[in-house]
């Protein structure tokens, strides 16, 4: 009966309006409500696939996680909204596939009886507090009293080793030949980072991030409080977790990291058929500008959800808000910001208010990324009724050095096309992040026409980070790009808290560990569902946590998602969570390492964090150490005690 129902009810929208619907969002249950707009291409391919897919289509139980309303209009179409979850539906959910995450043998088949030794090693001292808070004088302390060459060798034989592949590129070959062979793929990270006092990083972070004008007017009182320079968090390397740090020097150091990253991807390139690389944007220019268009968004966004309160659609869902255009315009004349004669062409064109309503990325597409740098640093000001630029003046080379920062990401990406290989975006600390993640959408509308080349990064301990996944897959399921993202918890939680109390604005992470989890949780299965109804989405599902890896095995086995579609992926860091990865890897799953590498003295300030992080991660879990040991014991007993990986 519910499969009748629902094909009666596509009937009804093909009879009305003949027109196109992407693939709807099924997950059981019937189709709560369904709203009419114009539309451009037949529906009949759509309703063919619902009679062939609704009724085998697996229904969740009562108890099951929450699936968030999802929209499956682009643009100005016909618009059927799903809401999962019929509560009468009882089938359980689907198995979890059979791989075992606690067989030792299986986790470290790739691994000698030494390494195992150095792992165990390595995390046991990075439980004690008092050696990792002193890491750095230590290690300083060793290369006195040693010299450099042993101290080099220790480092080798120990934590350098443990973490990071090699010191170049003809080095880590092994480490890489090694992984790939049982089934783990690479992503290769220059893990090096300037040896900066704190004095030194937050006098660069300040120059950087100030404008000429505001050098000149002594402060940016009219600048929000989050987008404000503040001296005391200019070392942005204080609170952060496994995340490389970069400060601006000057352009021709910039074009020193573009060419490290293309270093990168051509070695990404030559090592497997499909691999990733990593690039971070304040590495690629001055992040004054980032930190202005950042700034530009977030209020151009504010203003939006003023608006949608005006037309009394405040609280709903970011992508079911939609603005009606002559209400809009009327707003905008009130409030002296453009006349209505003047607004007219702004929302006029194929997709753009042809509807009768414009939704938020109908709203962001008004931020014209082709139009002249520094034109796009226009706020609305309410109280003067009139757009102002965010600065008074923009200097000649101020301008020319954001140009620069977009054609080097440009650079990169093309480098990364011809080698086939996928570049992620990092991200960064929320006033950087709006401005980071514009930018790399435009390279996805580009890049991303064939296959997702460019992937996006959404760190989930976020309050927005579902309302930024479910925004930018909408808008490329609109405009037919593929959709790419790394998911991702967080790496500034710490240096985001304090920066929010003692500037003054809102904490921008969830509340709870648990609350970063059911985050995490949403936006992942939002994508899943993505990539089973439309086909072009990818997404990378980085994260040491057990439970997360089993949540999404179990999804895509609800899904039907295969392993071999290579639309699902799975990262962890180089020398950690082997008893994830590799049973993974064993399986057939797509999972890869980040491969970190560089000069001994050059990675310390990454081996300093990484012993930081393996603190709280050995706090949070005996997992890893009792599986190595049980690994180690099982040699010794067995005789295999000089076990040596064959590949």
């Amino acid at each position: 009966p519910e499969v009748s129902v629902y094909i009666s009810c596509v009937r009804r929208v093909l009879h009305v309006c003949k027109s196109p619907l992407q693939p709807v969002n099924v997950c059981g249950g019937l189709m709560a409500r369904w709203r009419v707009a114009p539309v451009s291409r037949s529906l009949l391919p759509v309703y063919r696939r619902l009679r062939c897919s609704v009724a085998s289509e697996p229904r969740r139980s009562a108890d099951s996680e929450p699936v968030p309303v999802k929209r499956c209009a682009m643009g100005p179409q016909v618009e059927l909204v799903q809401r999962a979850g019929d509560v009468n539906a009882a089938p359980a959910a689907s198995p979890v596939p059979s791989i075992r995450f606690g067989d030792p043998r299986e986790a470290y088949r790739s691994k000698t009886t030494w390494e195992l030794l150095r792992s165990l090693i390595v995390f046991r001292l990075c439980s004690y507090d008092a050696l990792v808070e002193r890491n750095q004088q230590l290690m300083s302390l060793c290369r006195t009293i040693l010299g450099q060459q042993v101290f080099n060798a220790m480092m080798k034989m120990t934590f350098y080793g443990q973490f990071v592949a090699g010191e170049d590129q003809e080095s880590i070959k092994p480490v890489i030949r090694r992984i790939r062979a049982f089934g783990v793929g690479s992503i290769l990270d220059y893990s090096v980072e300037e040896d900066l006092t704190q004095e030194e990083a937050e006098k660069k972070d300040v120059e950087s991030c100030t404008a000429e004008v505001e050098r000149e007017q002594k402060g940016a009182d009219h600048r929000d409080k989050k987008y404000q320079i503040h001296p005391g968090f200019g070392d942005r390397r204080g609170g952060v977790i496994s995340a490389r740090t970069y400060f601006y020097a000057d352009e021709a150091k910039c074009d020193q990291h573009m060419k490290t990253f293309l270093n990168c991807i051509e070695a990404t390139g030559g090592s497997s058929e499909d691999g990733f690389s990593a690039v971070k944007l304040t590495a690629l220019g001055r992040p004054q500008f980032l930190l202005q268009f950042s700034e530009v968004l977030v209020r151009w966004q504010r203003f939006f959800h003023q608006l949608a309160a005006g037309q009394g659609k405040a609280g709903l869902a970011v992508v079911d808000i939609r603005l009606e255009v002559e209400k809009l315009q009327e707003t905008l004349e009130n409030l002296g910001i453009v006349t209505k004669d003047e607004s007219q062409h702004l929302f006029t064109g194929e997709n753009l208010g042809v509807s009768g309503t414009v939704d938020l990325l109908d709203w962001n597409s008004l931020i014209d990324g082709r139009t002249k740098i520094s034109k796009l640093l226009l706020v609305p000001n309410l109280q003067t009724g009139h757009l102002e630029p965010l600065l008074s003046k923009f200097t000649e080379e101020e301008d020319l050095q954001m140009k620069r920062m977009l054609w080097r990401m440009d650079v990169l990406a093309k480098k990364a096309v011809e080698k086939g290989v996928r570049l992620m975006v990092d991200a960064e600390q929320t006033y950087f992040q709006p401005a980071i993640s514009r930018l790399t959408l435009e390279m996805q509308r580009k890049f991303n026409v064939e296959k997702p080349t460019i992937f996006n990064t959404y760190q989930c301990y976020l309050k927005e980070a579902y309302n930024n996944v479910s925004a930018d897959v909408e808008l490329s399921r609109r405009e037919g790009w593929y959709f790419g993202a790394k998911l991702v918890r967080g790496a500034y939680m710490q240096q985001e808290r304090k920066r929010a109390a003692k500037l003054g604005y809102e904490d921008p992470i969830n509340p709870t560990y648990e609350s970063t989890n059911e985050m995490y949780q949403r936006c992942l299965d939002y994508v899943l569902e993505e990539i089973k109804y439309n086909r072009k989405a990818s997404v990378m599902v980085a994260s040491h946590n057990e439970d997360t890896v089993t949540f999404t095995l179990r999804r895509m086995k609800e899904l039907g998602i295969q392993p071999s579609d290579k639309k699902v992926y799975f990262g962890q860091l180089l020398g950690m969570c082997d008893q994830i990865s590799f049973p993974l890897g064993l399986a057939g799953y797509p999972v890869y390492k980040y491969v970190p590498y560089g000069p001994v003295n050059e990675v310390l300030p990454y081996l300093s964090r990484r012993a930081l992080e393996n603190r709280g991660f050995m706090k949070g879990t005996l997992r890893e150490r009792e599986l190595l040991w049980a690994e180690f014991k099982r040699r010794l007993w067995s005789g295999d005690l000089f076990y040596n990986p064959s590949y």
